[in-house]
């Protein structure tokens, strides 16, 4: 075990005004890995000030220069990435091949994507006889989630450095460790001291302390719709800028024309990974009644290649859950499946690893659009199949949740895809498995959240707009 101190503010790495610590449990063999500083309100001040004395000299540095900048950061990301790997798998558990492509690539290709517009965007221009000039917003809160620990730093720290903000993040107390490991890049990189600050702590401390500060221009948070409303409530009240990006109970559309194997298996998969921890997640199957059943096998052969085990080992296709409360939750809703009359197909709440916080790959078939498991965002692996009798149905159902962060539609023809797809109540759909694109905005509709992550329309988010006339 490392005990490791000190929050890195103003450019080094300082002690915590405190003396508590957090503890870092590995949630494969549920190990004690490391402690890292529990920091209180007075850290979190002393980063906000460091970020408020950078801002001016930050903001005012040419945008070529702060791409230059994230090229570098994304060039230290790309020769450490197996070190981001084996931290993102010893914390949170993905499989390291998942750690190594995903955890680790996604952010890499997401600083790149900032690098280049920052160095691109139009940061200012002629409307009639104005000149609309794009600002950055100031001081940028961010409150980042565990489930993909370093792709959420980067997806807020990019556009925020690239914008001309400055930066405190606050990371979730389960993944501290990429977190710390990105500030060294930072340091590495040498972005001059104050532009990214980091504050360990837990969420109704250090984060509550951050989305309060007054010196905060910008709230971004990453997480569960509970905390996004108060976050969100804390913001509104202080008249503050705040950016949203919370849970889903995403729709995976399979219309009769698809290719039925290839979007049952691509639907699995997309539930399985990363332990089904993914806010985007297809964790509703809608098929058409007389595809159903057939749908359903398919569905239960390709959940029992999901194998959980070992993270380390490249046999083990499924990972456990970041800890024991989760694992805990998602059992209660798999029991609440069974007690509704879902049929489980798959899987179950028994434990399948004396050790670690493992949950079983489960399918449910026979669930109806009103059952809890078919509402509600479980955040683990744990499928849901529901028919439908036409589009009609389909996209009710579809559309039938407080939820609308992603989706995806499987047609024959791919004009038929988009059709179903532009009447989805839903930030963003995969048009027949279409791949994720980091220059693509991400984010929801209704109670998925407020504003988007990714690309121009996430650097837009930290920026705020001021015409000149002439």
């Amino acid at each position: 075990m490392k005990a490791y101190d000190g929050m890195y503010i103003g450019g080094e790495w300082r002690p915590a005004a405190g003396t508590d610590t957090i503890t870092v449990v590995n949630p494969a063999d549920e190990q004690v890995i490391a402690t890292v500083p529990a920091g209180t309100a007075e850290d979190v001040d002393a980063a906000v000030r460091a970020a408020r004395a950078a801002f001016p000299a930050w903001a005012a540095t040419p945008p070529a220069e702060r791409a230059a900048y994230l090229t570098a950061l994304r060039d230290a990301m790309t020769a450490r990435q197996d070190e981001i790997a084996a931290t993102v798998t010893a914390e949170l558990g993905a499989p390291l091949a998942l750690s190594r492509k995903v955890h680790a690539g996604a952010p890499i290709a997401v600083a790149g994507s900032f690098a280049e517009l920052a160095a691109t965007y139009a940061f200012e221009e002629r409307i009639g006889n104005s000149t609309v000039l794009l600002e950055p917003v100031g001081v940028v809160g961010a409150i980042t989630p565990w489930n993909y620990p370093l792709h959420q730093i980067v997806a807020k720290a990019g556009p925020a450095l690239a914008a001309g903000c400055t930066i405190v993040v606050k990371p979730a107390e389960d993944t501290p460790l990429t977190a710390r490991l990105f500030a060294g890049l930072v340091h590495e990189v040498g972005l001059p001291a104050g532009v990214f600050n980091l504050v360990t702590g837990l969420g109704p401390v250090a984060g509550q302390a951050l989305a309060e500060h007054e010196d905060v221009d910008l709230v971004s948070f990453t997480g569960s719709t509970a905390v996004g409303r108060l976050i969100g409530a804390t913001a509104g009240a202080a008249v503050k800028r705040v950016a949203l990006e919370l849970g889903g109970k995403s729709a995976n559309v399979i219309l009769p024309s698809a290719d039925l194997a290839k979007a049952v298996s691509v639907g699995v998969a997309n539930v399985m990974t990363n332990s089904g921890q993914t806010c985007s997640a297809w964790t509703r199957m809608l098929v058409h009644t007389d595809q159903y059943d057939e749908a359903v096998e398919l569905a239960r052969t390709a959940a029992a290649k999901y194998v959980p085990g070992d993270p380390l080992d490249s046999a083990s296709r499924l990972g456990p859950l970041v800890n024991e409360k989760q694992r805990a939750r998602v059992r209660g809703y798999i029991e609440r499946g069974m007690a509704e009359g879902a049929k489980l197909v798959a899987g179950g709440p028994e434990a399948p690893h004396p050790t670690g916080h493992y949950v079983a790959p489960t399918v449910f078939a026979e669930v109806t659009p009103g059952m809890t498991i078919a509402q509600e965002e479980i955040f683990g692996p744990v499928l849901s199949l529901l028919r439908y009798e036409d589009e009609e149905d389909a996209l009710r159902i579809a559309n039938g949740t407080v939820y609308g962060l992603a989706g995806a539609v499987w047609a024959g023809e791919e004009s038929e895809a988009v059709a179903f797809a532009r009447r989805m109540d839903t930030g963003q759909v995969d048009i027949n498995g279409g791949r994720f694109n980091p220059l693509a905005p991400f984010g929801g509709y209704k109670r998925s959240g407020v504003g988007r992550e990714l690309g121009a329309h996430g650097l837009a988010e930290y920026l705020q707009t001021k015409s000149l006339q002439f």
